[in-house]
């Protein structure tokens, strides 16, 4: 979205429709998410049954390719060029118009994209009028030095990504453009930790409560969980955990033991 001015929800939602949620023949074999047809391309190549039979599409050495060539399809059609005068934020507008400039042959194309975006609230990713520098970061490069970024989720009203391999607070903060001491902080971590691969990262100061989708529920403790694995995996500060469950940070959780998360 930053980098090419289309709603992430339009994106998203094509990706999702387009795709058939990552399961069809052509993104599973082709790393193709939004069908995109041979035309004027030089690179890979696969042939489907479509509109015609036999037809020629697109393929990629990845997804994250497949949906880069996307954006560029749209920015440097013709058709599409009054689409970018609508908001980011205006999906409705752009699920339209894509219609409207014969995207797609489907008469309910523009219904299908909207009703995706509300069912996934997916225009939440749209409402972002300013990103953190790591974000900001992220869109204009996929890798550094060769090497692929961490791809970074959003919950709890945070940013989060999960360490890799080898991963220290230092070069995720190099990386996201942060200070390491910073991150680790907002980790409730020291900044000279080991990091275990799988394990969240946060990238802003945590929450002190998990997201309303947990309101009245509680979390149920598994063997090998920690009050701080709890409070990693709902994007909540760890004082905040044991404030309001009322207990001691001194307190030894057991396997059944039931915390509150709002």
């Amino acid at each position: 979205m930053l980098k090419h001015k289309i709603p992430a929800s339009i994106t998203l939602a094509q990706g999702l429709l387009e795709s058939g949620a990552g399961e069809s023949t052509l993104a599973r074999k082709g790393n193709n998410h939004f069908g995109i047809k041979c035309h004027n391309w030089t690179g890979g190549t696969m042939y489907i049954d479509d509109d015609a039979r036999n037809e020629c599409f697109r393929t990629y050495n990845s997804p994250f390719e497949s949906y880069e060539d996307h954006s560029r399809f749209l920015v440097s059609g013709q058709r599409y060029r009054s689409l970018f005068k609508l908001k980011t934020t205006d999906y409705k507008g752009w699920a339209r118009g894509l219609k409207a400039a014969g995207y797609a042959t489907n008469p309910k194309y523009a219904d299908r994209l909207i009703d995706i975006i509300q069912l996934y609230k997916l225009y939440e990713y749209d409402k972002a009028h300013s990103y953190d520098k790591f974000m900001t970061q992220h869109a204009k490069d996929h890798s550094v030095g060769g090497s692929p970024l961490h791809p970074i989720g959003m919950y709890n009203k945070n940013y989060f990504l999960y360490a890799r391999r080898g991963d220290t607070f230092r070069s995720i903060a190099e990386e996201i453009g942060i200070s390491y001491r910073k991150l680790a902080r907002y980790n409730e971590r020291d900044k000279d930790d080991c990091l275990q691969e799988g394990e969240v990262i946060w990238l802003k100061k945590k929450q002190t409560k998990a997201s309303k989708e947990y309101k009245g529920r509680t979390h149920h403790v598994r063997s090998g969980e920690s009050m701080y694995t709890i409070a990693q995996k709902y994007g909540i500060r760890l004082k905040s955990l044991y404030k309001m469950n009322k207990l001691s940070p001194d307190y030894e959780i057991r396997v059944g033991d039931e915390l509150k998360l709002r």
